[in-house]
C-alpha cells in the first residue's frame, strides 16, 4: 500500500470538513466531486453558487449534495468580522476592514477552521502560499509550544530499505529560507509530528543535517546545527534526535556506524531536517528526479491544518492534499 493510500484510509476511517475557498476554479470543482465520491472528506465550496455551479457544469463535473457558501451572502460573515477586529484591532484594524476581509473566501475559509465550522483548509489552485499563510498566521496560530510554520515532503522511495519501509520525511523545503538555531529546532519537532500523523512512523528518528558530522569541520552554519540539536533535545526530551550530521551517515547504516558510533539515529533516520530551504528543496527535488522518488507537501506547526497547493496543481494533487489535511485534523 502507498503511502497516500494508507492516508486515504485513515481519512475515510473519521471523516473530517475541509473548505476550498477556490470553489468555482475548474480544478477544484473536479477534485471536490471526488473527494466526495471517494469519501475521503467532507468538501466545502466557497464562492457565488451561480458561479461554482457553472464551473461544474463547464467541467462536467457533478457536485450534488456539496456545499456552497457564498461569504457575500453567509450569516456567518458579520461573526466572522467581528472575530476578526477582536483579533486585529490591536493591529489597526476597523470594524470595516475586518468585515471586508471576511467577505473574502480566503479569510472566511480560515475564519471557518479557526471556529471549528471547518476541520481544515486547502488552497493554491489560484493563490500564493502567502496569500493563505498570512490570514492563517494573522486567525489561527502556531501550535502551543511551537514557533514556526514550516513544511515537510513526504518522500516515498522505491527502495524499502530506506528510511522506515522506504518512507523518509524532509523539512523544511518550502517556507523558512534560513532558520535560525532556535527556528531549526522547532522544525525538527513538527517534522517529526508530522511523520508520525501522516505516515504512520511509530518511532520517528531526526537527523539535523549539515556537511560535518559530529564536529568533522568547524563553520558557524556546523555551530547552528549543533545548537538546533541541543534546542530540540530540550524542547522534545523523549524524541531520538541527533545532529549535526551528512547525508549519508544519517541513512546509511554502515557510514552511521563510522562517522556517528553509538548515535541512535545514524544510519537509522527517517526524518532528515535541512539547515536551510536552499538545501532542503535542492535536496528533495534532487530525489524526486534522480531518485525517483514521489514527493508528497505539507504545512506543519499551525494550531490547525492548512495546507498549500502548487499553482500548477493537478486535480489529484488537490485530491491528495485534502486527504492529507484531513487526516492532519484529526490528529
Amino acid at each position: 500500500m502507498s503511502i497516500i493510500d494508507g492516508v486515504k484510509a485513515k481519512a475515510r476511517a473519521n471523516l473530517k470538513t475541509i473548505v476550498l475557498p477556490e470553489g468555482d476554479e475548474a480544478r477544484t470543482v473536479q477534485a471536490a466531486q471526488i473527494i466526495k465520491s471517494e469519501g475521503i472528506a467532507r468538501p466545502i465550496l466557497l464562492g457565488k453558487a451561480e458561479s461554482v455551479l457553472e464551473s461544474a457544469k463547464k467541467q462536467g463535473a457533478d457536485i450534488s449534495g456539496i456545499e456552497i457558501i457564498d461569504p457575500e451572502t453567509s450569516p456567518l460573515t458579520s461573526k466572522y468580522a467581528d472575530c476578526i477586529y477582536e483579533m486585529r484591532k490591536n493591529k489597526g484594524v476597523s470594524p470595516e476592514d475586518a468585515l471586508k476581509l471576511a467577505l473574502d473566501p480566503m479569510y472566511y475559509g480560515i475564519m471557518m477552521v479557526k471556529l471549528g465550522d471547518a476541520d481544515g483548509l486547502v488552497s493554491g489552485a489560484v493563490h500564493t502560499t502567502g496569500d493563505m499563510l498570512r490570514p492563517a498566521l494573522q486567525l489561527i496560530k502556531t501550535k502551543p509550544g511551537i514557533k514556526v510554520v514550516s513544511s515537510s515532503f513526504l518522500m516515498e522511495l522505491p527502495n524499502p530499505e530506506i528510511g522506515w519501509n522506504g518512507l523518509l520525511v524532509y523539512s523544511d523545503c518550502v517556507v523558512m529560507p534560513c532558520p535560525t538555531a532556535e527556528e531549526l529546532a522547532h522544525i525538527a519537532v513538527s517534522a517529526a509530528d508530522t511523520a508520525k500523523t501522516l505516515c504512520g512512523i511509530e518511532e520517528p528518528r531526526v537527523a539535523l543535517l549539515s556537511f560535518s558530522t559530529k564536529g568533522s569541520a568547524k563553520h558557524e552554519l556546523v555551530s547552528k546545527v549543533q545548537q538546533a540539536t541541543q534546542i530540540a533535545h530540550e524542547l522534545a526530551p523523549d524524541l531520538i534526535l541527533d545532529g549535526e550530521m551528512q547525508f549519508d551517515a544519517a541513512i546509511v547504516p554502515s557510514i552511521g556506524a563510522s562517522k556517528a558510533k553509538g548515535s541512535p539515529v545514524a544510519g537509522k533516520a527517517n526524518v532528515l531536517v535541512f539547515p536551510d530551504l536552499q538545501a532542503g528543496n535542492i535536496g528533495y527535488k534532487i530525489t524526486e528526479r534522480l531518485g525517483g522518488a514521489r514527493a508528497y507537501a505539507v504545512l506543519q506547526g499551525l494550531a490547525k491544518p492548512c495546507n498549500d497547493l502548487s499553482r500548477g496543481c493537478s486535480v489529484n494533487d488537490i485530491v491528495t492534499t485534502v486527504a492529507l489535511t484531513a487526516v492532519q485534523a484529526q490528529a
